[in-house]
């Protein structure tokens, strides 16, 4: 791929995802929008690229941008933020909206469903604290073929097997055929939707928390201060943000602070 292509196709993905492509990326580029060239029908990446160049249509520059920001994902990721949220940050929303009795959680770049199952799994365990109570948790992504996976709730065995305990797999999941199946009933009350970071955030209304997690690394620093800034805006004054073990607010914006002792969590400034 020439310097000149590679350029017109990085600010391509940047200006509709945010995703920041460097040169030295230039092997994932290629990895990941080769395949789409042959769905095409078509010989080379090169031709791609001269389609992206004329008129190409939305479809077509949805699915570049889809096979561009599909991230892997797994149970329980990391594993610290679970364990967080769960003994810290839960006991204290159940303390604090007793009124209301009423949690709203959002997953952005939920890829294909692990964080926002893994969360439902840890609410759905503290059941007796929360009778009587209303959970909800978003997960959106920019990639539809991300999404229909995280819907459809199945998960192969290399997906169960990674970060998921078995206990959990025991309870929660259904052998059928070579792959897994999550629990329906609990899997219905996670919603997800196709959204882009980069667009109007207020339309997916108001959160306790917000899981944005492994995102902003992609972005370059403009774009993190805008996401964030709208993240602000969508939690109460005691909301609450985790953010990737690579990432931070600091010299980014000064709407979120961190939390001491609890890495990664990351409190709203109002």
């Amino acid at each position: 791929m020439s310097p000149e292509d590679f350029d017109f196709v990085s600010q391509l993905i940047k200006k509709r995802s945010g995703l920041v492509l460097t040169p030295e990326k230039g092997y994932l580029l290629e990895s990941r929008l080769l395949p789409l060239a042959r769905k095409q029908g078509l010989k080379s990446l090169e031709e791609l690229i001269a389609i992206l160049r004329s008129r190409p249509e939305e479809k077509l520059l949805h699915e570049v941008t889809d096979a561009m920001t599909t991230n892997e994902s797994f149970f329980f990721r990391d594993t610290r933020p679970f364990d967080l949220f769960r003994d810290e940050v839960l006991p204290k929303l159940i303390e604090s909206r007793q009124a209301k009795k009423r949690i709203r959680i959002w997953c952005a770049a939920a890829s294909t469903g692990q964080e926002p199952y893994s969360l439902a799994m840890i609410l759905n365990e503290q059941a007796a604290k929360l009778a009587g109570w209303q959970w909800e948790i978003v997960g959106t992504d920019i990639s539809t073929e991300a999404l229909t996976r995280a819907q459809s709730g199945m998960f192969t065995q290399f997906e169960v097997q990674r970060g998921l305990p078995i206990q959990l797999l025991v309870k929660y999941f259904k052998k059928m055929g070579d792959k897994w199946e999550f629990d329906p009933a609990l899997r219905a009350k996670v919603k997800f939707k196709e959204f882009n970071l980069l667009g109007e955030i207020g339309a997916l209304g108001n959160y306790d928390v917000i899981f944005c997690r492994n995102v902003l690394i992609y972005f370059d620093k403009e774009t993190k201060g805008a996401v964030l800034a709208k993240m602000a805006k969508m939690l109460p004054d005691d909301g609450l943000l985790f953010l990737g073990g690579a990432e931070t607010v600091l010299g980014i914006t000064e709407q979120f602070k961190p939390i001491a002792g609890q890495r990664g969590i990351y409190a709203v400034v109002k």
